[in-house]
């Protein structure tokens, strides 16, 4: 490739008459002299830049906002909650979890936008185009939501189990207004979670206390009734009555059998020994008789002593069991009691007066940085290419 000589150079640009000292054709020529690699990479967007955040970039406010989600069951080792243990209430890390999650979904987005008050706020005409909701793109809910992850941030710490919720908006109360909506949206979310757990805990109690309350109630009916059908109170009992009463018997039996043989031996004509006779038949009926009731058939004690234990049996096993329930159920208002988790707030909404971004310096000198890099990067990836075609 044939260089021109300097002199012809400078004679094409300064014309046949000489040298134009006009400023218009100076600037003309210095801009025809700068390499269009660098105005490309590095001056156009470093002037885009300068525009955009020097005049025209919305200025953004921060709020921010701390609290933590408490409770009295969950045990925790960290400082802050050693420092708030004092109370015998910790940090309960499920409950915070899911509030971390609520901030970062639509559900929370909803909650805070039902009087799209969100919408004015980050979507009014005073807002510069581009930085505003709706500006270049369309305004439909998805987008609100892209756009509402990308000016809400909520962190929390696994050390101090503390959350920090921060806020963006293009004026300091909207910014506090919205912060405020979703601690309180958040609140609500802690309060539904523990009354949730606390009445799912309780009705899995009450109901299984029902069930035993009722078959406590079955058995002792079943029991009432089997003493009404059968005529007996406790078999056991009357049957220890029964052996008694036969025990005497047999004593008269054998007492009257005793002088009847004596009787007979010594005194044969005597006029009692029929009426002894008489009363020895009597008692063995009355023996046959009692020892019949005792074990003699269906309605003898001893078949209904089977039966009454059956129902006895059943119906402690019915009480203890509705014993354990009612302690159960107490045990599980008591948990109930103490799985009652709720936010605490440590710093409310802050109102900025300072806005906290754009960093407009700051942001025009990375943009000059970074298309110093890329100019250097470009320009090297140039010379490379010329090389390898030479």
């Amino acid at each position: 490739m044939t260089r021109m000589d300097p002199i012809a150079e400078q004679l094409r640009l300064d014309g046949p008459e000489g040298p134009d000292t006009s400023p218009p054709r100076r600037l003309l020529a210095r801009l025809r002299a700068i390499n269009p690699l660098f105005a490309g990479l590095v001056i156009l967007p470093t002037l885009l830049a300068s525009l955009y955040f020097g005049f025209f970039a919305s200025d953004v406010y921060v709020s921010e906002s701390r609290f933590i989600v408490r409770s009295p069951e969950k045990p925790n080792l960290s400082p802050l909650g050693m420092v708030l243990g004092g109370s015998g209430l910790v940090g309960a890390s499920e409950e915070s979890e899911a509030v971390t999650e609520f901030l970062g979904s639509r559900q929370a987005l909803q909650t805070i936008n039902q009087d799209d008050y969100v919408t004015r706020a980050w979507g009014n005409a005073s807002i510069f185009l581009v930085d505003r909701f709706g500006g270049l793109g369309s305004d439909t809910a998805e987008d609100l939501f892209e756009y509402y992850l990308d000016k809400v941030a909520a962190e929390d710490s696994a050390t101090t189990m503390v959350t920090v919720l921060t806020v963006k908006s293009f004026d300091a109360q909207s910014a506090q207004t919205i912060n405020r909506r979703l601690l309180e949206a958040s609140e609500v979310l802690v309060n539904e979670l523990s009354d949730r757990a606390r009445r799912d805990a309780i009705a899995f109690a009450e109901a299984e206390l029902g069930r035993a309350r009722q078959e406590a109630q079955s058995a002792a009916l079943a029991l009432a009734a089997f003493r009404d059908r059968e005529g007996v109170i406790d078999p056991e009992l009357q049957a220890s009555a029964g052996l008694q009463m036969i025990g005497k018997l047999q004593d008269q039996l054998i007492a009257a059998q005793t002088q009847l043989l004596q009787m007979q031996t010594y005194t044969p004509q005597a006029s009692q020994i029929p009426y002894l006779r008489t009363q020895i038949r009597n008692l063995e009926r009355e023996i046959a008789a009692q020892t019949a009731q005792l074990a003699g058939g269906r309605g003898s004690l001893s078949a209904a002593s089977a039966r009454y234990q059956e129902l006895v049996l059943a119906s402690e096993y019915a009480e203890k069991r509705l014993a354990i329930a009612l302690s159960a159920f107490q045990d599980a208002q008591a948990e109930a009691r103490r799985k009652q988790a709720y936010v605490e707030r440590i710093s409310n909404p802050s109102l900025p007066d300072d806005p906290a971004y754009p960093r407009r310096i700051r942001s025009i000198l990375a943009t000059f940085v970074l298309g110093l890099l890329a100019w250097g990067v470009a320009s090297m990836l140039l010379v490379g290419i010329r090389e390898h075609k030479e």
